[in-house]
């Protein structure tokens, strides 16, 4: 019995430490960067709102010095999540979890200025016509400078033929403002405040700047599987006139959320599955939220995505019962197969008690037949009195388990027939006379008469 309880209690303490294991929150490390980043920021706001709601998938950010950095701490695997531009070397084993966002590609020429002693800039109105000119490139990233680049090439300019500048995304409206630079390009989201400043920056005198439309954007796009032919929709960066005026053809990029090959299924679909059910909550705070979107799910697609997350995409995620239930059943099938083992092994201790037990049951229905031919009374009281002993010993066996309900009735049966057959020899030896007793016991003991 007690090796059976601790089975259970193992098995149940087994069951109950695992559930713990499986429920306990898990801390993913994000690396993202860089700092003062609309991506920091917006992941510093999920890691606070999982947190707040004492969600199951909890994140630890790893600052980084920007997206190409972060890449390579995933590659690394010093990171289990990263967010990375879809533009840039992705690691190997970088799997999709959802797009943070998509950024624009826009290139703009600020108004030829006006004025006494101020002389005229170019005339720019297509990409094709910035060989020989300064184009700045807001932001310290070489990704931003390979994008312009990829620009270039698709319109035959020679990118050794331009000369590039590059200035802090900070600055940028303040080297737009000093026109250090005949065109400029920003990438970043349509409701990117850096850009928005950087064309309210160059206009002045009343001009508007010229935007420059990518009309190759669906050629860049088949060539360069990580663009997508996108529009500008008219009035995008504000003003009045609207900026721009009437809608451009350009690039864009996403940056996405990855995560490492070898991370969970489940992991990562509870991931996944947290941030869009958090989502709505975090835009009220940074409305920059509303731009992540679910993961391309396609075969074909840039990035393959995560299992974990196509799994909460396709609405195939598994329940707890669906990942453990296999584990339940086998438990279950254990705990059985151990409680069978248990009882046997239990029966198998008590068999000495239940054989000597056998051998008392036999001892009464030889006393039985014995009693029904006894000539004495004194015989008759020593066989009751070990009849007395013999159910004693019964009654512990049965109360130990050693034997089962069902030979305590057949002892019980032969018990009253040796009770009664003690009382009707009593019964007729005392209804004897004295001297007719002694001969019959004189005659049973000598076999003569």
């Amino acid at each position: 019995m007690f090796i059976t309880l601790a089975a259970i209690l193992a098995i149940v303490g087994t069951l109950a430490g695992g559930y713990y294991f499986a429920m306990r929150p898990v801390i993913l490390r994000i690396a993202v960067g860089p700092g003062n980043s609309d991506d920091l920021r917006v992941v510093q706001a999920l890691t606070q709102a999982f947190t707040q709601a004492h969600s199951h998938i909890r994140l630890h950010p790893i600052q980084t010095d920007g997206p190409a950095a972060s890449a390579q701490l995933l590659a690394d695997g010093k990171t289990d999540l990263a967010i990375i531009r879809g533009d840039l070397d992705v690691p190997k084993n970088a799997q999709a979890v959802a797009t943070l966002r998509k950024n624009v590609a826009v290139l703009w020429v600020p108004p030829p200025a006006k004025g006494k002693g101020k002389k005229a800039g170019p005339k720019i109105t297509k990409v094709a016509q910035l060989a020989g000119h300064r184009v700045g490139v807001v932001g310290r990233t070489p990704a931003n400078v390979n994008l312009l680049k990829v620009i270039l090439q698709q319109y035959g300019v020679d990118p050794g033929k331009v000369e590039i500048v590059q200035f802090p995304a900070s600055d940028a409206a303040e080297a737009v403002r000093g026109q250090k630079a005949d065109a400029y390009l920003a990438a970043g989201p349509l409701n990117s405040k850096i850009t928005a400043d950087a064309i309210a920056a160059s206009t002045h005198d009343g001009g508007a700047p010229t935007f420059l439309a990518i009309d190759s954007a669906e050629a860049i796009a088949q060539n360069h599987p990580v663009y997508e032919a996108s529009e500008i929709p008219a009035g995008s960066f504000g003003g009045s006139p609207d900026r721009p005026d009437d809608e451009v053809k350009t690039i864009s990029f996403s940056h996405h959320i990855v995560a490492r090959k070898d991370l969970s299924d489940v992991t990562v679909a509870a991931f996944t599955r947290q941030l869009f059910a958090i989502r709505q909550a975090v835009m009220s705070e940074f409305p920059l939220a509303a731009k992540i979107e679910t993961p391309d799910t396609d075969k074909d697609a840039a990035i393959p995505v995560h299992p974990g997350a196509a799994a909460f995409v396709d609405g195939e995620e598994k329940t707890f019962l669906d990942r453990y239930s296999d584990y339940i059943w086998w438990g279950l099938m254990g705990l059985s197969a151990m409680g069978s083992a248990g009882a046997w092994f239990a029966g198998y201790l008590k068999k000495d008690e239940r054989h000597n037990n056998s051998s008392l049951r036999e001892r009464l229905l030889e006393m039985l037949a014995a009693a029904r031919r006894s000539d004495s009374t004194e015989e008759l009281d020593h066989m009751q009195a070990e009849a007395d002993d013999i159910l004693r010993d019964t009654l512990h066996c049965f109360e130990a388990g050693a034997i089962e309900e069902g030979a305590l009735t057949a002892f019980n049966i032969a018990l009253g027939q040796f009770h009664h057959a003690v009382a009707d020899r009593k019964a007729l030896l005392m209804s004897m006379p004295q001297n007719l007793q002694r001969a019959s016991a004189q005659f049973r003991a000598t076999g003569t008469l």
